[in-house]
């Protein structure tokens, strides 16, 4: 049981972009965190960040994985391409935002992504994370 987390543009710079919507955990804190829960859960995973949204079309096609986790951050409102990828390899996608991204700028709040996402969470700060990777074992376990 394999899981990708892709974490989109700016997301390297957690802990010290915009504290106040974001938090102050590093992209490492939490990625040790989903690597330590995964391994808890017996489940590989690997964590994946870039800025570029032809690395990520690419993370999606190739890795191998049974559930995608995905952040894609900006990318949420603008990429037709990320949603393609994700449609094309038809694994099962769980789309997680730290903020709320419905109680935000008005362009925020359409997700190019959620039309092709097994679900959602937003809202919940980094733990959004961690109740993705519990969802994605129900997921490979049915």
């Amino acid at each position: 049981m394999k899981i990708l987390v892709i974490h989109g543009p700016n997301l390297n710079m957690l802990g010290s972009r915009e504290a106040g919507i974001y938090g102050h955990q590093t992209l490492s804190d939490v990625n040790r965190q989903i690597l330590d829960l995964s391994r808890s859960l017996e489940m590989d995973a690997e964590v994946f960040q870039s800025n570029s949204e032809g690395a990520i079309v690419d993370a999606i096609q190739a890795k191998e994985y049974d559930v995608l986790i995905i952040n894609p951050a900006a990318y949420t409102h603008t990429s037709v391409a990320i949603r393609d990828a994700i449609a094309a390899v038809g694994k099962p996608a769980i789309e997680v935002h730290i903020s709320n991204i419905y109680k935000r700028e008005e362009f925020r709040k359409e997700s190019y992504i959620s039309g092709v996402a097994t679900g959602q969470i937003s809202g919940l700060g980094t733990e959004g994370y961690l109740l993705a990777v519990r969802a994605a074992k129900k997921i490979i376990l049915q």
